[in-house]
């Protein structure tokens, strides 16, 4: 299935196309890259002209940005009752990833419906959106995992800005599949489980991650520690060439039989783009979910 990030205030795709996308954050318009949008656009056009940053990529690798008028270094962002902070980094992204508020909206619906305690553990947690979005619906845990101690502490700060503060949600920097390994030893389990793994990236310790070659040796270690009476399982992925179909097949073989009480669900995410009737897709999602 096809699910839209369509019920944001705060920010906006203006338009996509030329392998680079335009977005309104609270009023200040970035122009970044991005691989998905390979149609044309009409970038003689104003509404490109008036970007307030440009980010240009180095044909070395990386890039930087351009600000054509001064800038915050960071500004605050909203959805609902959440409040994110919104910087533009070296590495063209902003610390949010929009499309995942369907995600966050899915999760929080959960646990606001069911009748029991539930603990979360967010792997690759990065700045935390889901983080939030799940201690604001009211789980009575979430342990929140990234290797990166810089995106751990922007964290930190997500949760302050949302006034979290007094729930319980417990920040580790460290490699996710090894933390799994030792809550298993813990015998420590999980009713909700949402990870985002990237498609290449390395531990605090220099460990070396591949998302086709690991995924579903973390999928094997993370049923290890779903609870008997799980909620829900959400794998999102960026990884190009990586299909729904492929992720459905694996959720299907992996989680299913461990918890035949549950659906598995799977597609695509996507972003409105505001100035055509076009979708900027944005990775893919799996689910499984109880019944």
């Amino acid at each position: 299935m096809l699910k839209k990030a369509d019920q944001w205030k705060d920010y906006t795709c203006i338009d996509a196309g030329g392998f680079e996308k335009l977005e309104q954050w609270n009023g200040i318009i970035l122009r970044r890259p991005d691989p998905q949008a390979v149609w044309p656009a009409d970038k003689g056009s104003a509404v490109w002209q008036n970007a307030d940053a440009v980010y240009h990529r180095s044909r070395s690798g990386g890039g930087s940005w351009e600000f054509r008028k001064k800038l915050p270094e960071s500004w605050n962002i909203r959805y609902g009752d959440l409040t994110f902070k919104v910087s533009p980094t070296g590495f063209k992204h902003t610390g949010l990833f929009p499309e995942q508020a369907v995600n966050w909206d899915w999760m929080a619906d959960l646990i606001r419906g069911a009748d029991e305690e539930i603990r979360v553990l967010n792997l690759f947690a990065y700045t935390g959106g889901a983080t939030m979005a799940c201690a604001e619906a009211g789980a009575a845990e979430v342990v929140h995992v990234d290797a990166s101690k810089g995106m751990v502490q922007w964290a930190k700060e997500n949760r302050d800005l949302c006034g979290l503060q007094d729930h319980k949600i417990r920040f580790i920097v460290d490699d996710c599949i090894k933390f799994v390994e030792r809550e298993k030893r813990r015998g420590r389990t999980y009713h909700g489980i949402v990870m985002d793994p990237p498609s290449y990236g390395r531990g605090p310790n220099g460990e070396m991650w591949k998302f086709e070659k690991e995924i579903t040796s973390l999928i094997e270690a993370c049923l290890s520690i779903l609870d008997e009476h799980a909620l829900f399982f959400l794998i999102n992925s960026y990884t190009t060439g990586f299909s729904s179909v492929v992720l459905d097949n694996i959720m299907k073989t992996m989680i299913l039989p461990e918890h035949p009480d549950g659906t598995v669900e799977t597609g695509d995410i996507a972003l409105p783009v505001e100035s055509r009737d076009l979708l900027l897709p944005c990775g893919i999602y799996g689910r499984w979910e109880r019944k």
